[in-house]
């Protein structure tokens, strides 16, 4: 299967660097799109199709085409006019954009039934995420091993941790430990934090922090479903961006 479209840019290819891949400055919301473009391809490429457009890459999406090739843009000119976008090629340089052309190693704090799930997910391997120590305050839980890697108490953490720069911390703890849990790990000197605890962190302006919390999503969409019912036939609901709260998000 062959998707092909009109789409302008500079002919790259598999067999050069793609033109004009200077490190310029991406916007967020063209990084949160990254991924879903990264998902959609690989999905694509599955079934069998080599090349595609910015027309259908936006539709799956769920943006205009415009905006596919806005994006893709700032990844550099590899698109050829006429035929499209090469699936794989431009699945390789998604991933060295987003920097999964490495491995990271990956920090969780607080190994209950969500810290043990994340740590068990086939999923983050497969990207370069490699799940690398696992801590808990629990002695019962201290000392077990999750997905072949043993349990730690947080006083371990600056002789279990490698370079802590490259690290991401992930804190699955419950709410009332999560700051001392972030302070603990940027202390060890982890600057990216991924926090599922249901608390706003407070943490230096250098450090990474992201929130994941199911229930401002769930929040969000009642707001939308809410105010928004969609006719047989009529119209569709919106399409809403994923949520990244952090300290310097605006709102």
């Amino acid at each position: 299967m062959v998707a092909s479209g009109g789409d302008p840019g500079t002919p790259g290819g598999r067999d050069g660097a793609p033109r004009g891949t200077s490190r310029r400055r991406i916007p967020e919301p063209t990084v949160g799109r990254l991924p879903v473009y990264q998902r959609i391809l690989e999905e694509l490429l599955r079934s069998g199709t080599t090349t595609v457009s910015s027309d259908l890459l936006g539709s799956l999406a769920r943006v205009n085409a415009a905006k596919v090739r806005k994006d893709l843009s700032l990844l550099g000119s590899f698109g050829t006019r006429g035929a499209g976008y090469d699936t794989a090629y431009l699945i390789e340089q998604i991933d060295r954009e987003l920097g999964l052309d490495r491995e990271w190693p990956i920090v969780i704090v607080g190994i209950g039934n969500l810290g043990r799930a994340l740590a068990q997910a086939q999923g983050f391997a497969a990207r370069g995420f490699r799940v690398t120590a696992l801590f808990d305050v629990d002695p019962e839980i201290v000392g077990q091993h999750v997905a072949g890697v043993v349990v730690r108490h947080p006083d371990d953490l600056t002789d279990v941790v490698g370079d802590p720069t490259d690290a991401m911390g992930v804190i699955a703890t419950p709410a009332s430990a999560a700051q001392g849990v972030a302070d603990l790990l940027v202390a060890a000197g982890v600057r990216s934090l991924l926090n599922f605890a249901p608390r706003v962190l407070s943490v230096p302006s250098d450090v990474l922090l992201r929130y994941v919390d199911l229930s401002i999503e769930l929040q969000i969409m009642s707001f939308y479903q809410s105010r928004h019912r969609p006719r047989a036939g009529g119209d569709r609901m919106p399409v809403i961006g994923t949520v990244g709260l952090s300290r310097r998000d605006p709102g």
